[in-house]
């Protein structure tokens, strides 16, 4: 791997709960080159990395409940800080799983866990998923290992953090609610409020946008196309430059107003369009996430605010 560009330090907090894979995470960042360190202490990174001069590589640095100082609130504000830095770029890697598949994994390895080593480990998940539930909202990069091998996941890592070339660039489309506001750290923010919205035809107000018929809805607004081509066109334009520049990650957030319909259909629409072009490209829709509304349709109730 080539040494960082001047003036660019990527770096990569990792967290998530315990037996999501964190380690295995951090392994593989290793292996493409990062400087892995592991349950630093919070107080010591902005010194690590603000105080001791340009490091020659990107940095890696696991962070979770058993950090000496950690707090939720203290990772959020770590995060922001780097994140203001010029000469940083910060993102906060969520390793997430469903407790289910914790149980599982906590029951083969007869491990006691850290937020409940007196209790059942069941006890010690859900106070711990709990806990980082701001964490994962706050993530720029969210990797879900509830059905990965260790192999999968770091196929994933190098999908996100690496590309053929060796050069870096992570591009992460966002679908998001104006009602819960603007995720942090996005660089390109859309409003897809003009779009017609299907919320207000009731057999597809309990969809969501990655469903067909939601889709083909919306598609029918006569501006609906020119504003994905649009929306291409200037993609397609800025991340070669941004690649080329060094930019470690670039982020694009498109939001509605409940973050259900009209936001999500238009981030898969940009996300296919772009990987058809080459680029790797993850994907959050924080509303269904927040809802735990499935990847097809109608897997939730409808609410009765207005929604898009």
């Amino acid at each position: 791997m080539q040494d960082q560009p001047t003036g660019s330090q990527r770096v990569v907090l990792v967290t998530g709960p315990s037996g999501a894979g964190r380690s295995t995470a951090i392994n593989a960042l290793e292996d493409f080159g990062y400087e892995a360190i592991d349950n630093v202490p919070l107080s010591l990174i902005p010194r690590l990395l603000l105080e001791g001069g340009a490091l020659a590589r990107p940095v890696a640095l696991g962070i979770d409940i058993r950090n000496r100082d950690f707090s939720v609130q203290r990772l959020l504000d770590l995060h922001r800080k780097l994140s203001a830095e010029p000469t940083l770029e910060a993102q906060l890697l969520y390793l997430d799983c469903a407790p289910a598949m914790l149980a599982r994994r906590y029951s083969e390895t007869r491990r006691r866990h850290p937020m409940a080593p007196d209790e059942s480990y069941t006890q010690g998940i859900a106070r711990e998923l709990e806990l980082l539930e701001d964490a994962r909202a706050a993530a720029d990069i969210l990797i879900d290992t509830s059905e990965l091998s260790p192999h999968d996941l770091r196929a994933q890592m190098e999908g996100a953090f690496t590309d053929q070339t060796g050069q870096r660039l992570a591009v992460s489309l966002h679908s998001f609610s104006y009602k819960r506001g603007v995720p942090q750290g996005l660089d390109w923010v859309f409003d897809c409020r003009f779009l017609d919205n299907p919320h207000w035809q009731p057999e597809l107000r309990a969809l969501t946008g990655l469903d067909a018929a939601v889709t083909d809805h919306i598609a029918r607004d006569a501006r609906f196309a020119p504003f994905i081509a649009k929306l291409t066109d200037l993609a397609l334009f800025v991340l070669p430059a941004c690649k080329e520049e060094g930019k470690a990650h670039l982020s694009f957030g498109f939001g509605c107003t409940g973050g259900q319909h009209r936001s999500v259909a238009v981030a898969e629409m940009v996300t296919g369009a772009l990987a058809e072009h080459g680029w790797q490209v993850s994907t959050r829709h924080r509303e269904l996430e927040r809802r735990g509304l499935g990847a097809r349709s109608g897997q939730g109730e409808a609410s009765g605010g207005r929604q898009g």
